[in-house]
């Protein structure tokens, strides 16, 4: 690797740390011909400015993406509330108003999905520090929070929980305010996000990492817009894929959201280097002549 400013060099590794760092230059490493495994040297030309730069971008692809995942968030806590707040203020807490598999054990002899689920919202709602949660604990000390109020307490994780516990008229209900999605994809995609909002939350890298939690992008349902996608090589599995997904919701969500343009410029300015491609995070090459990147 050809470092040209070694204090500097010293600077990031002390202010990042080798192995934050090492996981940027990964992809400038030499392969194994035969098993493809990455070799200790790196492909002739490799510079430290590569990785520094690919890190800087990577930096702010996060927080870009956690701009989209927050109107997300809010404008899916909303349907919700909507949606349950229809049957019963409390609906959230019956499993009459909810899916049977809600009902399921998470493990043999273990409490259902719900109980475990109702516990994790009960002791945010007992522990939060917010107004709202102290202003209700205080004005109505014996109730449970309604559904309207309860949303307020989940982050995008225990939301997608709540949505994979849901009935599927209910989730059809919340895919129409999305495009006209069906339930599956509502389920699958929130989980998607929800994955991806830890993963930006926590500074992990982003651009080329494997989504372990990869959004339903296959079948003849798939929404018009996102088509294109079941033919690349790793559908679902890269960046492409859950920000085509956010694009495709903002569209209804937050149609008047600048976010796809800031999100476009950003790819834009992708390190330019022969050892680096935007194919590893899942880009076509012609992915800005599909119609959701217009």
């Amino acid at each position: 690797m050809v470092i040209d400013d070694l204090p500097k060099a010293s600077e990031y590794l002390q202010r990042i740390g080798y192995y934050r760092l090492s996981a940027y230059w990964h992809p400038m490493r030499q392969r194994d011909a035969d098993s493809g495994t990455a070799l200790d040297n790196f492909v002739p030309g490799t510079t430290f400015k590569e990785a520094t730069d690919l890190y800087t971008f990577d930096g702010r692809l996060r927080l870009i993406m956690l701009d989209a995942l927050e109107r997300l968030e809010v404008s899916l806590r909303t349907e919700i509330a909507l949606c349950l707040g229809r049957y019963h203020p409390n609906a959230h807490r019956a499993l009459n108003c909810l899916g049977r598999d809600f009902a399921q054990p998470t493990y043999k002899g273990g409490p259902t999905k719900h109980r475990e689920w109702l516990q994790r919202l009960d002791k945010r709602a007992n522990e939060s520090k917010d107004q709202f949660a102290q202003h209700f604990r205080t004005k109505y000390p014996s109730e449970d929070m309604p559904i309207w109020i309860a949303v307020e307490l989940l982050d995008f994780g225990p939301l997608s929980h709540l949505i994979s516990g849901m009935r599927n008229n209910d989730l059809a209900k919340i895919g129409a305010s999305f495009g006209g999605l069906r339930p599956r994809f509502v389920k699958s995609w929130a989980r998607s996000l929800a994955f991806t909002r830890n993963l930006c939350a926590h500074h992990s890298r982003l651009w080329n990492k494997p989504l372990v939690n990869q959004p339903a992008l296959v079948g003849q349902d798939v929404p018009e817009g996102l088509q294109h996608i079941q033919a690349l090589p790793d559908v679902g599995k890269r960046l492409y894929s859950i920000a085509s997904v956010a694009r495709f919701m903002l569209q209804t969500a937050n149609p008047r959201t600048a976010w796809k343009e800031r999100f476009v410029t950003h790819i834009d300015s992708f390190p330019t280097s022969p050892r680096l491609s935007l194919s590893s995070a899942g880009f076509p090459e012609d992915w800005r002549s599909h119609d959701i990147w217009k």
